[in-house]
């Protein structure tokens, strides 16, 4: 009898348990979001990360979308690394975001982290596609895309290369992908620095690289300014705008190839349900004003909005063509 009644005092506690956490639960769900979300940037002040975060961060204040507080903070390192190890340890939270691109799955496919994309995060939405491009400076003697490729035809490393990306990750890999179909061989012999903190276009200025490999909305502005010249993008046609719709195309100029950047927002791992259903929710909404589409037409976005579900779907596909590429140019954990 008295081991019946201790059985019966632990069920009605563990009930009450039950019952406290699903009253907790539908009460966040209820009032979501309540305090500020934070929303990280993986690189420093001035790269795409940092543009693209800042940017949906200024739409989702100006059009009243959000009303908590969305402070940006910057995680650089890694090639997205220390902010995937960042978003790991805010696992089941609800209060963090953080702007992804390739990267994602480049840093965990050629080794430099074992965390991944559909273990250690939870993909929320994509919101658009970018081109990368390719820069150099004003006064550089070379005038196009085959002026640089038939230079590291002669010698491999007689060219030196940046990118706002570390080894074996986008900007490195969307400039090797180009040079392989522009007939460059040796290609693990390409000089290439990677510059997180944003200073990829400082290092280019400064002469410490020859060419620039980036984002084309990271150097819009240096265009207009006439400080560097952008040889190509990696569009498959000219992009729309005053002043990248004269960038001709890497195929334009004899090279079958061409590189997207998809951009999208992800949670720490185990996000609740009810968070990832608030921002698809609102995302969508944000995606369709007019402040958000003037700030793709200004920085050359492609408005491509993925929820949940279909960006989950596109991620495992394109992360096995990751895989390929990364294979092609010995670039994968086996390689390192």
């Amino acid at each position: 009898m008295v081991k019946r009644k201790v059985f019966v005092c632990l069920l009605a506690a563990l009930t009450g348990l039950t019952g406290c956490r699903e009253a907790r639960q539908a009460e966040a769900e209820r009032t979501y979001p309540l305090e500020a979300i934070e929303m990280v940037a993986p690189a420093g002040n001035g790269s795409g990360y940092d543009l693209t975060i800042r940017s949906i961060v200024q739409c989702l204040e100006n059009t009243g979308l959000v009303s908590v507080p969305l402070p940006v903070t910057n995680k650089p390192g890694g090639g997205g690394r220390i902010s995937m190890e960042y978003l790991d340890e805010a696992r089941g939270r609800d209060n963090v975001i953080s702007i992804f691109s390739p990267p994602i799955c480049l840093i965990n496919l050629n080794g430099s982290t074992d965390l991944n994309y559909a273990e250690n995060t939870t993909p929320i939405a994509q919101l658009v596609v970018d081109y990368g491009c390719f820069a150099v400076r004003a006064d550089s003697p070379y005038q196009n895309l085959n002026d640089v490729m038939d230079r590291l035809k002669e010698s491999p490393e007689a060219v030196s290369v940046g990118g706002t990306s570390s080894l074996g990750s986008m900007d490195h890999i969307q400039f090797l992908k180009i040079a392989r179909a522009a007939g460059v061989g040796n290609l693990r012999k390409i000089q290439y620095d990677g510059f997180e903190n944003g200073g990829g276009v400082t290092q280019l200025m400064g002469g410490r690289v020859d060419i620039l490999s980036t984002g084309i909305s990271d150097v819009v502005g240096l265009v207009e300014s006439g400080d560097i010249r952008v040889l190509a993008v990696t569009s498959d046609k000219r992009l729309e705008g005053e002043i990248i719709s004269q960038i001709p195309t890497c195929r334009e100029q004899g090279i079958d190839a061409g590189f997207i950047t998809w951009r999208g927002l992800f949670g720490p791992g185990d996000m609740p349900e009810y968070a990832v259903e608030y921002w698809e929710r609102i995302l969508k909404e944000m995606t369709e004003t007019n402040e958000w589409k003037a700030i793709c037409r200004k920085y050359g976005w492609t408005m491509e909005y993925k929820d949940h579900e279909q960006f989950n779907e596109f991620l495992e596909q394109t992360n096995e063509e990751y895989r390929e590429l990364l294979e092609e140019v010995g670039l994968t954990r086996r390689w390192r």
